[in-house]
């Protein structure tokens, strides 16, 4: 017997509540030039401390395998329960989603990024000044307007928030994925795609599109500032994935900002819950909503901003602004709360990473670690231990007691 089958064989309904609350990239490391700490523990958090102090179990959980540092798609369709490197979708497919695009069958969608070019078609800025949203709506309708079709191929344009926006390719004969049109890095030229399998002449067929595109569209940025170019990345076709509920006995909803987290949580199938823009108003929802759903993920973005931008004291406050309103959450409190991250951005890395993140879980029978905060090095001492994310949903089941017994 499969893991997961004798998991659902187990599963139990009892009408709890769960909430699992993202602090994306919460996780950090401590270095000299932060004074030996990380944003979590410089950071002053009160409702987060009470909640410790009242009982919780810590630890730290790898998010995809040791050593490997993951995308937020892996980071979360892991926390989600689902095998990152057996259950992989394109971030295209999932930003797309995010935004309201309803794919079809043949669809290609890539996720895509504003960028700043030098006169030689090197990047000098991958996230052009992080331009506003208005701007970014103004250059996807410049493009929208003069690219619409590539052949016989339709081309849907959507801006999503600051800086990204997305592209689909709606026609026949293509699939994904291809290698991302992006360098990852400043200082490189935009790389040509290819196709990831090259014997997939669906692939290559896309990966062709992609080239007309770029020589179609860029013209049109050329004299613009300074977002006069666009990287890609994640292109790729939608695969099949079961559901949340089927797999969990639970009825889920999103509540999230950014279109890439409500993609992730629609592609396994969550309710999209829209109009919340800052976490207080995500933990307003989180209350008018909480008898008519059994989980909740909420997402929160800046913390995994500000580590990107490597600004220590705006990931600190981040948080702080997290826990000033935690209070509200709290007025229902779930039968069992789960705070984490989807992976670790420390700001000395201005990146994601592999190292561990922090997971906090609270219910009535998680016991206490008798720690008086949360914290990297508070989760090192917790009674989780170190486990990977994606067993993350089954602890969080045990904890709404909803295993049956295995075995005599």
């Amino acid at each position: 017997m499969k893991l997961d089958d004798l998991y659902s064989e187990l599963t139990l309904k009892t009408g709890a509540k769960l909430a699992l609350i993202v602090l994306d990239g919460v996780g950090d490391i401590a270095t000299a030039a932060q004074h030996g700490m990380t944003p979590l523990e410089a950071a002053t958090t009160p409702n987060l401390d009470a909640l410790v102090q009242q009982g919780c179990a810590q630890g730290r959980m790898i998010p995809v395998a040791p050593g490997i540092t993951p995308g937020s798609g892996p980071g979360h369709l892991a926390l989600f329960g689902y095998d990152p490197i057996e259950t992989q979708v394109g971030r295209g497919v999932i930003e797309a989603l995010g935004l309201g695009i309803e794919l079809k069958a043949g669809d290609v969608a890539a996720r895509a990024n504003f960028c700043t070019l030098d006169n030689k078609g090197i990047v000098t800025d991958r996230r052009a000044g992080r331009i506003d949203t208005s701007v970014c709506m103004e250059l996807c309708d410049v493009l929208s307007k003069k690219v619409k079709n590539i052949g016989d191929t339709e081309v849907l344009i959507r801006p999503g928030k600051g800086h990204r926006f997305v592209v689909v390719f709606r026609g026949k004969g293509f699939e994904g994925p291809l290698t991302d049109a992006d360098p990852h890095r400043e200082g490189l030229p935009i790389p040509t795609v290819e196709a990831v399998d090259p014997s997939s002449s669906k692939a290559n067929k896309a990966a062709k599109l992609v080239a007309e595109f770029y020589a179609t569209a860029l013209p049109l940025l050329a004299q613009k500032k300074p977002a006069n170019g666009f990287l890609m990345r994640g292109i790729a076709h939608q695969p099949e994935i079961p559901s949340f509920e089927h797999r969990y006995q639970l009825k889920p909803a999103c509540i999230a900002v950014y279109p890439m987290y409500k993609g992730l949580a629609q592609l396994v199938g969550m309710a999209k819950i829209e109009g919340a823009e800052t976490i207080s108003e995500q933990f307003e929802t989180y209350l008018a909503e909480h008898d008519n759903y059994d989980f909740f993920f909420i997402h929160y973005k800046y913390t995994d901003m500000h580590g990107e931008d490597g600004n220590f004291e705006a990931k600190k406050r981040a948080i702080e602004e997290f826990d000033a309103a935690l209070p509200i959450l709290l007025r229902k409190k779930p039968d069992v709360l789960v705070i984490t991250g989807d992976h670790s951005t420390p700001c000395f890395m201005k990146g994601h990473s592999w190292h561990p993140q922090p997971v906090l879980l609270h219910s009535d029978c998680s016991g206490s670690d008798k720690l008086e905060r949360f914290s990297e090095t508070g989760a090192n001492l917790g009674s989780l231990g170190v486990f990977e994310a994606r067993f993350l949903m089954r602890y969080m089941q045990a904890n709404a007691r909803m295993f049956d017994k295995f075995g005599a």
